[in-house]
């Protein structure tokens, strides 16, 4: 504790970064900011936009990016990605910020910042373009977390085809996030034609009855393939749980450092 409180004194550590080392989160006015997720859980924290003012989300931003080098923000609208640039450009000019218009996920990085990188591979599908916000939000989150990331977009199941052309790709990757609106048929059937793990996706496209998702999570839930599914437009929760996935299978999961030492 004296060397965290010694570096704060000669101004190397931040006090917002001292917390986080003793405490395991740091607050500030908008809010805690859980900096040891990522360690504890294996999943980065992420601040979620929506509810917050543009200067509550900037905040937030600014403490994880002091605290862990990295803040991952969702579901942010354009007022919110100007207070974040704003305040990064003022505070941390160094940082590099990267806003993923489509899926409204802004990402930032310090200068110092050392990615993950996972030997695994995560490819996400979509079954059409109104697919892409959610399935965006899980693509980053999975890239945040070290895994190679692919797309395969527009293979609804109106058109059997389109998917069967892709066989070979969805069968080379290691984790599947398949995202569908309206009934939501295509993880179940893409889930029946690979031996890869398959996260279903529900998105809130679609209409009248059995609309805004309630059909496609209904569908996922009830797939007679085997596929886990996530809630509707859960698209940081698929990615999350395809990059779990992804560290095991490069053997950077729970019990890494054990096998390490036992070696």
């Amino acid at each position: 504790m004296r060397e965290i409180l010694d570096a704060v004194a000669d101004g190397e550590v931040s006090p917002a970064e001292a917390e986080a080392r003793l405490s395991g989160y740091a607050t500030d006015d908008a809010g805690r900011f859980d900096a040891a997720r990522e360690t504890r859980r294996g999943v980065p924290e992420a601040i979620l936009g929506d509810g917050k003012t543009p200067e509550e989300t900037a905040s937030l931003a600014e403490t994880a990016v002091e605290t862990t080098g990295r803040a991952i923000v969702t579901r942010t609208d354009d007022d919110q990605r100007r207070a974040i640039r704003k305040r990064l450009a003022d505070d941390h000019p160094e940082a590099e910020v990267t806003v993923h218009g489509r899926s409204g996920v802004v990402v930032a990085h310090a200068e110092d910042f050392d990615a993950p990188d996972l030997d695994a591979t995560v490819t996400v599908v979509t079954g059409g373009t109104s697919d892409a916000i959610p399935a965006g939000e899980a693509a980053v989150l999975a890239d945040e977390m070290g895994a190679t990331v692919e797309r395969i977009e527009d293979v609804g199941v109106a058109a059997l085809t389109r998917i069967v052309d892709q066989l070979d790709r969805l069968r080379s990757a290691d984790v599947l996030v398949v995202a569908a609106g309206r009934e939501g048929a295509l993880p179940t059937v893409v889930a029946g034609l690979v031996n890869t793990p398959v996260i279903g996706l529900p998105v809130s496209t679609g209409y009248g009855y059995g609309g805004e998702g309630e059909a496609a999570l209904s569908g996922m839930l009830q797939s007679c393939s085997v596929l886990s599914v996530v809630n509707t437009d859960a698209g940081f929760v698929a990615g999350a749980q395809a990059g779990l996935v992804a560290r095991a299978v490069d053997g950077a999961g729970p019990d890494a450092d054990e096998t390490e030492d036992d070696q």
